[in-house]
């Protein structure tokens, strides 16, 4: 994706909850850091400090922590028009527990928490198109958490096939069931089952 694209949709992002100016569009798009990362390369890791919030143009990522065993516990997958990152790291300036690692070969657009402050210095309005993505966010973590102690794997499987139609043909069913909460042999009989219904 050429530079102009990669631009236009992220504009296209922030109109969604705030107007801009065509000053205020070249203002932000100077504050944002053009990453490029590829297929199976790590955005972060664990133990980092998160520099930066992402916002995907291109690809597809997942974010992860591991378990004692070293199995991953996937907690979201990022494709293009989401924003991904560590939040908590970002704010706190502490390590992060989270991976964040590309599945696809992909390009972002990363705003520094330096940048991050002086955006809200220099166009107030975006504290209400980020105080609107938290709560999007906050919201989708409460689903999450609760449709995953409330429903069997099996509902869960359809649930996210329902919700995210264009993620899953993007990734593995190794990384489904690392999302989903079970093993891979399991998930394979789920989506047997299912794709039987």
């Amino acid at each position: 994706m050429n530079f102009k694209e990669s631009h236009t949709l992220i504009l296209n992002n922030v109109s969604r909850f705030i107007n801009l100016t065509e000053l205020e569009k070249q203002k932000y798009i100077s504050l944002l850091t053009e990453v490029k990362v590829v297929k199976r390369g790590f955005l972060m890791q664990a133990g980092e400090v998160a520099k930066y919030e992402y916002f995907i143009t291109k690809g597809c990522l997942k974010v992860y922590t591991l378990d004692d065993d070293g199995a991953p516990h996937i907690s979201m997958f990022a494709i293009e028009d989401y924003w991904t990152g560590d939040l908590s790291s970002f704010m706190t300036k502490k390590s992060s527990r989270y991976y964040i690692r590309a599945t696809e070969d992909s390009e972002l657009l990363g705003i520094s928490r330096a940048n991050y402050d002086l955006l809200f210095q220099e166009i107030p309005k975006f504290e209400r198109f980020y105080r609107i993505l938290y709560q999007k966010s906050l919201i989708s973590y409460i689903g999450r958490s609760n449709y995953g102690i409330s429903l069997t794997a099996e509902e869960r499987y359809i649930e996210f096939k329902k919700k995210y139609p264009q993620i899953i043909n993007r990734i593995t069913q190794k990384d489904l069931a690392g999302y989903i909460g079970i093993t891979p042999e399991f998930m394979s009989k789920i989506i047997s089952k299912v794709n039987r219904m």
